[in-house]
């Protein structure tokens, strides 16, 4: 390519970034101002539900539950904490990422496990899909871990490798 024409090429694809980087700044933007109301709303009625719970005396039965809802929260915060990384760094990065699925995992198998006593009531189908799905959900933490581990170990030996050169 002549370097007239590499010249020309230039400023037009830093414009096309530029206006690439600015949608996807508003676009997390967003993200980040919906997961934010989302989180929120739904701390408060888990708050509300909690005193609720407690008012009536049946904190005993709402405990499931309750938990759900905490959990759900705190994987939307960490959503909201993946959206700022990759705002940050305009990039993506596996590792907030694992930790939200980790998050995932582990709110489906407590739930899973909460219900267990009243699934042997249900019949022995549902009863052993729900073992099914107890242990791929538990060979998924399994991995996730791995993964995570894996992924700090990678970046630590980088971070080293960066430093003695």
């Amino acid at each position: 390519m002549p370097k007239e024409r590499q010249l020309i090429a230039q400023p037009g694809r830093s414009i096309v970034v530029q206006g690439l980087s600015f949608v996807e700044d508003v676009v997390y933007i967003g993200l980040g101002v919906l997961l934010t109301i989302a989180s929120v709303t739904l701390l408060w009625v888990a708050a509300k539900t909690f005193v609720l719970a407690i008012v009536t005396r049946q904190l005993q039965g709402q405990v499931v539950g309750l938990l759900d809802q905490i959990l759900l929260i705190l994987l939307i915060v960490e959503l909201l904490y993946t959206v700022q990384v990759s705002f940050r760094a305009h990039g993506l990065l596996a590792e907030p990422f694992l930790v939200v699925a980790l998050i995932a995992v582990i709110r489906r198998i407590l739930v899973l496990t909460a219900e267990v006593p009243k699934l042997q009531e249900a019949g022995d189908v549902i009863f052993r899909h729900t073992l099914l799905e107890l242990s791929l959900l538990t060979v998924m933490v399994l991995v996730l871990v791995g993964s995570l581990i894996l992924l700090q170990k990678y970046s630590h030996k980088a971070s080293e490798s960066a430093l003695d050169t």
